[in-house]
């Protein structure tokens, strides 16, 4: 990085000061490692809340900067958490049939020990054979590829097919709504080889690692998630600062401009998409260890949409936006859900958050869309003086929640 790209996206710094602060400070917190204040399933909620900030920004970067509203990213979050949870529920499984086994006469065959552990996992459906996708699931490398691999394969194929039919739009959204639609439905069934709705449990157990305690798990999940979330973020800044930046900010305020001008618009709308699909995936790889379960019901559209009610309150169209919208509603939705919140006795009716919850995301969502379409980053702005330009009532641009007036000054 230059000290040119630096000076020109100073929430770089700023970003990596604050989250090297903030991991500090809950190191010397947490249970394993410090004063005991922070609680070993505060520290999980955290490393779970970087995840999703680390989503956000793949969501940020294929909607805010290049326009394409993408209600099916969950699922690459998802199919990541699928890949490294197929590992850690084998590898597990081979330890417990291994001892199980080791008290028998003769010593057990592979073949044995592979029945063993098709058994214990697939028992709750009814079957005792390992499907053909779980060929890889017992090396822990094939796993980590096939991570990066399916998710971003099925956004090229996906985005190949959507992109060179020229779907945009809302058409686009629904598409996408519609492939996650399809995959949770197909994951459902008992013969996907992934257990049906039961999904993949006791991902918490690291295996070779069962003498170490889950304060000390959580806290290295914790750093992991920091590492890549500080790693990502630079990484797309990059991106978004140079003359690619320029070319997808231009397909989102004026495709068709773009295209006449010669640049290849599909390629770059199917070089983001893949890459953001990808980046979800390594997200999800990181979350669901530190939840301990994955099933159907991540895959489930309503979370894309989350995600993008996210994106939309942090403030789309820039990264340090997208960060402080999913940190924001993560926390508060685990405050709010986890019976923290105090209930409102209004005297003939009593407000239980837990069940108004979404609601209040939803209005939220449509307040900020009406009001404050930068959203929670417009407070920056405000704080550096940065105002919208007087137009004399004409419109801002083709779309209003971008940063077209700063945007045109770097």
């Amino acid at each position: 990085m230059t000290k040119g790209f630096l000076s020109r996206n100073p929430s770089v710094l700023w970003f990596l000061l604050v989250l090297s602060i903030f991991t500090l400070s809950v190191t010397f917190l947490s249970e394993a490692y410090g004063i005991a204040f922070v609680s070993t399933s505060f520290v999980k909620v955290l490393g779970k809340t970087l995840c999703l900030c680390l989503v956000a920004l793949a969501m940020d970067l294929v909607w805010g900067y290049t326009g394409i509203l993408s209600l099916g990213h969950m699922a690459f979050f998802a199919i990541g958490g699928y890949m490294i949870g197929m590992w850690l529920m084998y590898a597990r499984t081979e330890e417990i049939v291994i001892q199980a086994m080791s008290a028998d006469v003769i010593p057990p065959t592979a073949d044995e020990i592979r029945n063993g552990i098709a058994t214990q996992i697939f028992g709750v459906v009814g079957s005792s054979e390992l499907p053909p996708v779980w060929a890889f699931a017992h090396s822990l490398t094939l796993q980590m590829l096939l991570i990066l691999l399916i998710p971003g394969l099925l956004a090229l194929v996906f985005g190949w097919l959507a992109f060179r039919s020229r779907v945009t739009g809302v058409y686009l959204s629904i598409l996408t709504q519609a492939m996650t639609l399809a995959l949770a439905l197909w994951l459902f069934q008992n013969d996907s080889g992934l257990r049906g709705n039961n999904g993949l449990s006791g991902l918490q157990n690291i295996p070779g690692l069962g003498d170490v305690s889950q304060d000390r798990l959580s806290i290295w999940f914790f750093w992991a998630s920091a590492l890549a979330l500080g790693l990502a973020y630079p990484m797309l800044a990059w991106v978004v600062s140079g003359k690619f930046g320029s070319v997808i900010r231009a397909i989102r305020d004026d495709e068709a401009r773009v295209r006449f001008l010669g640049y290849p618009v599909e390629g770059f709308k199917l070089f983001v998409f893949t890459m953001t699909a990808m980046i979800a995936a390594i997200a999800g790889a990181l979350y669901y260890p530190q939840a301990g379960i994955i099933n159907p019901a991540e895959l489930a559209p309503i979370a894309s949409i989350y995600l993008a009610v996210w994106v939309a309150i942090g403030g789309r169209g820039r990264l340090y936006g997208a960060v402080i919208g999913a940190a924001f509603v993560s926390l508060l939705s685990s405050w709010f859900t986890g019976g923290r919140a105090p209930s409102i006795d209004l005297g003939f009716y009593t407000i239980n958050w837990v069940d108004w919850w979404q609601v209040l995301l939803g209005l939220a969502f449509v307040l900020v869309t009406l009001f404050a379409p930068k959203g929670l980053a417009g407070i920056f702005d405000w704080l550096e003086g940065i105002r919208t330009p007087d137009r004399k009532g004409a419109p801002l641009g083709p779309d209003d929640g971008s940063l077209q007036e700063k945007e045109a000054q770097q």
